[in-house]
């Protein structure tokens, strides 16, 4: 069969150049140029990654320096410029924009519940816009596996990412931190797709730790994130078999699409000593869904939502 596509595969160049008067090769680069710029965008994420380890290791390594230009610690610097560097490019490329920040309590421990989007790209730019507004840290729950890469340790180190138990949860609420956790995690990410369906199956660990923290829960969504990046839609059985062995996310990701952005704040949850962690649960997840159904358009579309990054548009 291979043999056969090698042997012809002259003469149907040799057909179109002559006939159709052009360069085959030229001609084949602009039509697969699409399916590769939509691959290779994501891969701008991982160099925004690295460029926050190598801003960081500037800073420690040079800390002495700057901390006598700047007069703070130097993960206080360098947490700074990284947000600086994420608002940046949330406004350049999405038109990022927080609507409810008066609903955040202040000078009070927050725990964040979202929508985890294929990268959640709305996290990277929710964070640096509070840390930017009002100087607080918001702390991360991370999947484990991010752990195990190069130069991670740094960024999780200054920017506060932690795996996550309900005990250390617990303990950075109970410090009057604010902290932000996805329940669905990278299964999420992973297997949801542009309906924007909680997939948090009995995962009840979030409400746990809003009990014993005795903290507000506040939900946050943002619009269009799944039409910024998503995962391929094929083979989602296979992708499903090697993540239930392994825990690790190989499904492919592609996107970068300049969509507009915006994440919604929703009102803060009380906890009621009297509701158990199932109900707890319930009760964010109806208000997660509500801020899903309110100003998401669903299914998400690309294409309307690269016309939201110009125009807004009302659903």
């Amino acid at each position: 069969m291979f043999s056969f596509v090698y042997d012809v595969w002259p003469t149907i160049e040799d057909i179109v150049v002559e006939y159709i008067d052009v360069d085959f090769t030229l001609w084949l680069s602009w039509l697969l140029m699409p399916l590769l710029v939509t691959f290779l965008l994501p891969l701008v994420i991982v160099l925004l990654l690295y460029l926050t380890s190598l801003i960081l290791y500037v800073y420690k390594l040079h800390r002495v320096r700057l901390r006598n230009a700047y007069g703070t610690d130097w993960r206080n610097a360098a947490r700074y410029t990284v947000a600086a560097v994420w608002d940046a490019h949330g406004w350049i490329w999405h038109g990022y924009e927080v609507v409810g920040l008066e609903n955040i309590p202040q000078d009070k421990p927050v725990l964040f519940i979202y929508y985890h989007g294929a990268i959640p790209i709305d996290l990277y730019y929710f964070i640096s816009k509070i840390f930017l507004f009002n100087s607080k840290l918001v702390h991360t729950v991370a999947d484990r596996f991010l752990f195990n890469f190069p130069g991670w340790s740094i960024i999780s180190d200054v920017m506060k990412v932690i795996p996550g138990t309900i005990q250390t949860c617990s303990a950075i609420l109970k410090e009057g931190n604010m902290l932000a956790i996805s329940p669905g995690g990278v299964y999420e990410a992973q297997f949801s797709d542009s309906y924007y369906q909680l997939m948090w199956q009995k995962r009840m660990g979030f409400a746990k730790v809003a009990l014993d923290a005795k903290v507000s829960i506040v939900p946050f969504f943002t619009k269009n994130v799944r039409e910024a990046f998503r995962t391929v839609s094929w083979g989602q059985r296979m992708w499903l078999r090697i993540y239930a062995r392994t825990k690790f996310p190989l499904a492919p990701i592609y996107g970068g699409f300049p969509v507009k952005l915006v994440t919604y704040v929703g009102k803060p949850i009380q906890c009621d000593g009297d509701l158990t962690p199932e109900e707890l649960q319930l009760k964010v997840a109806d208000a997660l869904q509500n801020l899903i159904r309110k100003h998401q358009r669903i299914p998400g579309n690309i294409s309307w939502a690269l016309v939201e990054r110009v125009r807004n548009i009302e659903r």
